[in-house]
């Protein structure tokens, strides 16, 4: 005899071991139709088939759950990879996460997907629904795992499995005539998919290094019902209309080339808008008692040693030499404004000091991150730094993010979210907070 305790504190007892599916049965029919998942001892997300034979805590996750809308989408994503594979054999399947709203799969082809293949798989995906084949979660050994996956052609699997820590348990999960490499948990089978959709295609490096192949990443979106999906098509659809690049266009404001991948050919017009925003920060910054100031836009390579950008974003910078010399084009602003500060010997009594500038940053991002004026290699940032002591934080930084949210609202945004971010001391801080908001809005060229 063993008991379950449940999240209302209530405890339900077995003679003989149970599952997940079956507690949520006894509770109520109602229960155990919309439950996709469980998780054990508060801590642990196990599939409703999973063997319980001991006390322990149990809460059912319902497809209403965040967490079971998280278990829907990825499942979803693996229906994706059997239908794509069921139609083109010869394909390789990758990884495929879920994300906000949805989830994507990488493929690696032969051939690039088209809007029709799209169509394909989206309607093979419907067809495996229809069959409701069960979702099983099998334990293999490692060799016998990597054996498979290289015996099935799909040698970015055995990639994946030779990477996991000697130890861990590697575990597939069979659906029909398909085994993918999964963690889990999963729906218990392919019926519980009903409202999903097949949304584009994109090229994506395998495993995020522009040094490695080119993949293919298919993006779906799904959701529990089919009035949320629609609810979500057409928010997007809304969405697309207000598409800054659209508006970019047809305002006759900037645009794009290819021989300038991620940086903007600024017009007339945008030009003319560009210098009314930057009036208005210029304002800004006499209300805030910031100092404008204007730093190199290249620095020797022992500044960026010395911040630390040389040892944990060196590859996200560009880089270039002259005169037996190492040079990188700066990416941030923070290193030129400490120089201004370390300009001339300065007292306490000139704190605080606000420095802000207008500063152009150069990022290396890869090219399959690149999204209009969202994601960009080139932009001018709204950058500020404050120099105070520490008893003068406290008031800095209320008397910042006032302003914060006072400019942001001149733009429409009423609703925002700030965060401090202070120096954790993991070796990739640099990295982490290249993206940060300095001392204002950003806006970029």
């Amino acid at each position: 005899m063993f008991e379950i305790l449940l999240p209302d504190n209530s405890k339900l007892s077995f003679e003989a071991p149970t599952t997940p599916f079956e507690v949520a049965r006894s509770i109520s029919s109602g229960l155990a139709k919309s439950a996709v998942c469980a998780r054990l001892n508060n801590d642990e997300f196990v599939d409703l088939d999973t063997s319980i034979n001991g006390n322990c805590s149990l809460q059912i996750i319902t497809e209403k759950d965040p967490e079971g809308l998280e278990v829907i989408r990825h499942s979803t994503a693996h229906l994706l990879a059997y239908a794509a594979k069921s139609l083109f054999p010869d394909m390789q399947v990758t990884i495929g996460p879920v994300i906000e709203d949805g989830f994507y799969y990488d493929f690696a082809y032969s051939r690039p997907f088209t809007p029709e293949d799209l169509v394909k798989i989206e309607n093979q995906m419907i067809a495996l629904v229809k069959k409701n084949e069960k979702v099983v979660r099998e334990v293999w050994a490692r060799d016998k795992a990597i054996d498979f996956f290289k015996s099935q052609g799909e040698y970015y699997k055995a990639e994946i499995i030779g990477d996991i820590p000697e130890g861990e348990k590697i575990t597939l999960y069979r659906e029909g005539s398909f085994v993918d490499l999964c963690r889990g948990p999963h729906v218990p089978s392919t019926g519980k998919l009903k409202a999903f959709k097949l949304l584009k295609v994109s090229g994506a490096y395998w495993r995020g290094d522009s040094k490695n192949e080119m993949l293919q990443r298919v993006y779906g979106t799904a959701w529990a019902s089919k009035s949320e999906l629609q609810d979500y098509l057409f928010r997007v659809e809304e969405a697309e209309k207000r598409d800054h690049r659209k508006i970019g266009k047809s305002l006759d404001l900037f645009h794009y080339r290819d021989f300038a991948p991620g940086m903007v050919f600024w017009h007339p017009n945008g030009v003319a808008l560009w210098n009314v925003i930057e009036n208005y920060m210029r304002d800004v910054y006499k209300i805030s008692e910031f100092q404008e100031v204007r730093c190199p836009m290249m620095l020797d390579k022992s500044l960026w040693e010395k911040s630390g950008h040389w040892e944990h974003y060196r590859e996200h910078m560009f880089l270039t030499a002259s005169e037996n010399r190492e040079y990188a084009i700066k990416p941030m602003n923070c290193p030129g404004h400490v120089q201004v500060f370390n300009g001339k010997l300065r007292s306490y009594k000139d704190l605080p000091l606000r420095l802000g500038e207008f500063g152009s940053c150069h990022r290396n991002e890869p090219s399959g991150a690149l999204h209009g004026l969202f994601r960009l290699r080139n932009f001018t940032q709204d950058d500020g730094h404050i120099f105070c002591t520490e008893n003068q934080i406290q008031d800095e930084v209320f008397r910042f993010t006032s302003q914060l949210k006072k400019v942001y609202s001149k733009f429409g945004f009423e609703k925002i979210i700030y965060k401090l971010s202070t120096r954790p001391k993991k070796k990739g801080r640099v990295r982490r907070n290249m993206g940060q908001v300095g001392g204002g809005t950003e806006k970029c060229s």
